[in-house]
């Protein structure tokens, strides 16, 4: 096994997808502090009981990485006393907002150009490539908060599993868990009770249809190849991690090393 899950894992009513990273072992032995590095998807349906929970585990900072779409959609985080919040979109707002446009008034024949034949998958694989390579600036913010001060930390987008999926992935790359244990992590969002809730706010008849469902199957999957494609475009981009590191996120081995004193046993 490369993965150890905490068999206290809470069930929270309104936050999907939330667990806690601790147990992932690194190549050297080490294994990721529990406690101190969390996932899940959007807090803004939180309820009293899972507030009171979030806030029990001592949280510095939660950082959100929805774009003000997903923040309109959902709504804003609760708020949680003392708690610092980081909003580092990883997207652009205006992304996507035809397409889910295009999902709500049902509109099969549209869709059906855009997500047939594999091409849901490769608008999966094309957007994290896309992050990895251009969101540079804001992983770098995230590594840099966690060694100085930010831990425990919370990271999010708004199902838990693309954005933060590969926030997660590049601070576990960043000190030195296996890539094994990353990619099963990561495909913990597949888990029936951590999937997204799409929004069905549409009164078109067609919205959210068998069909259409089934055409945006591959954009609500964790799949092991849309991270791998993010693997590859750091060693494509830079050629290898530690370059990646250095050169992409401007994280140097004095940074890298307090990372893992916060981060590792």
């Amino acid at each position: 096994m490369t993965q150890q899950i905490p068999s206290t894992e809470p069930e929270l009513a309104g936050v999907r997808n939330f667990r806690d990273v601790g147990g992932l072992p690194t190549v050297d032995g080490r294994r990721v502090r529990h406690g101190v590095l969390f996932r899940s998807g959007h807090l803004a349906h939180a309820t009293d009981d899972d507030a009171a929970f979030l806030s029990s585990l001592g949280l510095h900072t939660i950082f959100d990485f929805r774009n003000a779409a997903d923040q309109k959609l959902e709504g804003p985080d609760v708020e949680l006393p003392g708690v610092r919040n980081v909003n580092l979109p990883l997207s652009d707002p205006a992304d996507g907002a035809e397409f889910w446009k295009m999902v709500r008034d049902g509109d099969v024949d549209q869709l059906r150009a855009l997500l047939d034949d594999g091409k849901a998958a490769g608008r999966m694989i094309a957007s994290y490539r896309t992050i990895i390579k251009h969101r540079t600036a804001e992983h770098s913010n995230v590594l840099h908060a966690l060694a100085e001060d930010s831990v425990p930390a919370l990271m999010h987008c708004a199902a838990g599993k693309d954005r933060a999926g590969l926030s997660i992935a590049v601070t576990l790359l960043a000190v030195g868990v296996e890539r094994e244990a990353i990619v099963a992590d990561y495909l913990e969002s597949n888990a029936k009770h951590r999937r997204y809730k799409v929004h069905r706010s549409s009164s078109s008849p067609n919205a959210y249809s068998p069909e259409i469902m089934e055409l945006l199957s591959p954009l609500f999957d964790a799949r092991a190849e849309y991270l791998q494609a993010a693997f590859d475009t750091v060693e494509e981009t830079w050629g290898d991690v530690d370059t990646y590191l250095e050169q992409g996120l401007k994280l140097t081995p004095t940074s890298r090393e307090l990372l893992r004193e916060r981060l590792l046993d």
